[in-house]
Order: structure tokens, then sequence, then C-alpha cells
């Protein structure tokens, strides 16, 4: 069997963080390690930062254009109107090209659309009006012009076959995985009783700060927990994200200042550890085409409590409990349900540790190689 040379976009390695990064980079690492025999993997980003590939990456034949981020996206745009092919004798010469984030130039060979999620269109406030105003342009060329379509849940699928009519048979969904370094840290290490130390029982939310992740919501529960005299520590872990300056007041209407600590972005490295002592991950978005905290927390034995909407429901299947982001005495009665009944909590560990394992970046490496060979 000939081999598929494939290109794939690495700007999200370099210039992204949270999940679009994790998903650029744990793809890539898996598949130069598991399908070395059935492809050549080449790396593409532009090059305006001067960040570089992670050392992991670093052997990966890779390219590089000297291209500002939104020259990079206008241009690319652009030339799918104008329907001009430059990039193809821009980019190295591959069989096929693998749009790992929603930036699909306009090319010959083959070529692969990932899709995370559509929220531009379910929730507009969450997004910039430049960032809105370009993906409404763009997906609809996007996802018309691509050979094939990632989509990483089921949720996903079905907005793209709702919004722009794409055909479900160019559409495969391949979830993404679960890292190796998530697995339950034992209360004994140091990290954990450095946590402990720290916050004493805690409960976490993990994802950058914006309004989408629903912190408010949050709040309120543990401002009604707390009036019913359930106090508990809330760690926020994320970056930097928009729009949150009234989530920071919220802490201070609420009384709350001393029960909450912004833990700004945690190396993943200690993620584990943090995952692993929390009381609960709580998870209430608004919206989310996957979900990454929600796996990681459960392949680290924390509980979870999610929103019942979007992809959030699918990918917990059942090992979670559920509540509507919108209703806050719901979100509260829920986090009281692990705060005061072990056998839950327990019951809920031991699903979700199985449940997490079914998700693995090799599975998400195999059936993306094989979405490729299926082109050829």
């Amino acid at each position: 069997m000939s081999k598929v040379s494939v290109l794939l976009d690495a700007g999200p390695i370099v210039h992204q963080a949270a999940g679009l990064h994790r998903y650029a980079a744990q793809l890539a690492l898996h598949l130069g390690r598991h399908q070395r025999e059935r492809l050549d993997l080449h790396l593409f980003h532009n090059d305006h930062s001067g960040h570089q590939l992670p050392a992991a990456l670093q052997a990966v034949p890779h390219a590089t254009r000297p291209m500002g981020q939104y020259a990079w996206r206008l241009s690319a745009l652009a030339h799918h109107y104008l329907r001009s092919r430059r990039y193809e004798r821009l980019l190295p010469a591959t069989d096929l090209y693998h749009a790992t984030e929603h930036l699909l130039p306009c090319l010959s060979r083959r070529t692969v659309l990932t899709v995370h999620d559509l929220i531009f269109r379910h929730l507009p406030r969450a997004h910039t009006w430049k960032n809105r105003a370009f993906l409404n342009a763009a997906m609809p060329l996007f996802t018309r012009r691509a050979d094939a379509i990632i989509a990483v849940s089921p949720q996903t699928k079905r907005d793209l076959e709702a919004i722009y009519r794409v055909n479900p048979d160019k559409i495969t969904v391949i979830p993404e995985g679960v890292a190796e370094r998530f697995q339950p840290v034992p209360p004994d290490h140091p990290e954990s009783r450095c946590l402990r130390a720290r916050y004493g029982a805690y409960l976490l939310m993990v994802g950058t700060l914006e309004p989408r992740k629903n912190h408010a919501a949050t709040l309120r529960a543990m401002a009604q927990l707390r009036a019913q005299g359930h106090g508990v520590k809330l760690v926020v872990a994320g970056g930097a994200g928009w729009k949150f300056s009234s989530v920071r007041a919220l802490v201070t209407q609420l009384n709350l200042t001393s029960q909450v600590d912004f833990a700004g972005y945690v190396p993943d490295a200690l993620l584990p550890a943090l995952y692993s002592n929390a009381l609960a991950l709580i998870q209430p978005s608004l919206y989310e085409g996957f979900g990454f905290p929600v796996l990681e927390a459960m392949a680290c034995g924390a509980p979870v409590v999610v929103s019942n909407r979007s992809s959030l429901p699918e990918l917990a299947a059942g090992n979670a409990l559920v509540a509507d982001p919108d209703d806050v005495p719901a979100l509260a009665h829920a986090i009281l349900r692990l705060m005061t009944q072990p056998a839950l909590r327990a019951e809920l560990q031991s699903q979700g540790l199985r449940h997490a394992r079914q998700f693995t970046w090799r599975e998400t490496s195999r059936r993306t190689a094989d979405l490729y060979l299926s082109l050829m």
C-alpha cells in the first residue's frame, strides 16, 4: 500500500491555546507516532510571532510562511472568492491538506477540514464582531470546497447539516482524545497535599475565561449553597478571554471573594493533580463543540456536572450529573448532591474512569488516517 503525504496545518499549535492547540498538537504527535506506515506527515504554519513548534514535533518536516494572522486568514478567504490556487505553489507539495481549524486555503489537492463547533452561529455574542464576520463569510465556502469534513462530535455534524446543508456523507465524526498524562494523582502525592492545604475541598472550572463558559451560573449556585449553610471553594483555571470583567464583579457582588480563586492559565503538567483533587468539575457551558475538561476530569477520577446543551450530554453519556445551565437552583442541587452523597461521587468516579478510557488520541489518529486514505 502506497503512503499518502499530508500537509497538516500546525497554526493552532504555535498560535492558539486551549482546545484548538490541544487538537492539532495531539493529532500531529499521534499521526507521526502511530501512522508512519500509512502516511508521510508534514506540518505548516504562518509565521508572525516567532513561536516554535514544541520539541516533540521539531523532527517532523515543517514549513512556514512569513505572514500575519489577519493577512493569512483574509488572503485564504479572498483566494476562494477569486478561485485562485496560488497557495498550491506556495505550500509544500503533498497529496492532501488538512485544515485543523476553521481556515482552508483554496487548493487543487484533496482537502480535509476539521470543524470544532459553530458557536458563532448559536451564540454570536460569544465572538468578536471581526471573527463573526470572517466566519460568516468563510464557513459556507470552506465547508462546500473541502473534500471531506471531520466533525469532532455528533452535535457539530448535526449543526453542519442544519446550517450549511452539508451532505452527511461528506462528514465523518471523529471524537478527540484524552492525553495519557490525565490519570488519577494519588492523595499522598506532593501536588495533592499542596492543593488540599491551599484550597481544602474545592469545585473546579477549566477553560478560557469567556461568557460562553457560564461561570456566572456556578457563582450564583455557590451563593445559594452558602445561604443554605454549605460553603465550598471554587478554583477557576483558564487563560484570560474576553468580556469577563462582569464575572469578576459578580464575585464581589455575591460576597464570594474568599471562596473563589482565579488560578489563571494552568500548565498541562499541573492539570491532572488539579482535576484529581477536585470535589467535582463544573461545566455549565452554554455551548461546546466537544468539551475536553469533561473527559480529562473523568480520566483523573473527578466527578462531573455538565450542562444539558450542545455536545456535553452526549459526551458525558450518562456518566455525569446534568443540569440546565440557565437553572441556577438545579445546578446548585447537582453540586450539593456531590458534596453530600459519597456513594454517588464514588459511582460517578468509577463510571467516568471507564468512560474516558474510550477516548484515545491513538484511535483519533487511526480514524483520521483512514479518512485520508479514503480520499486517494
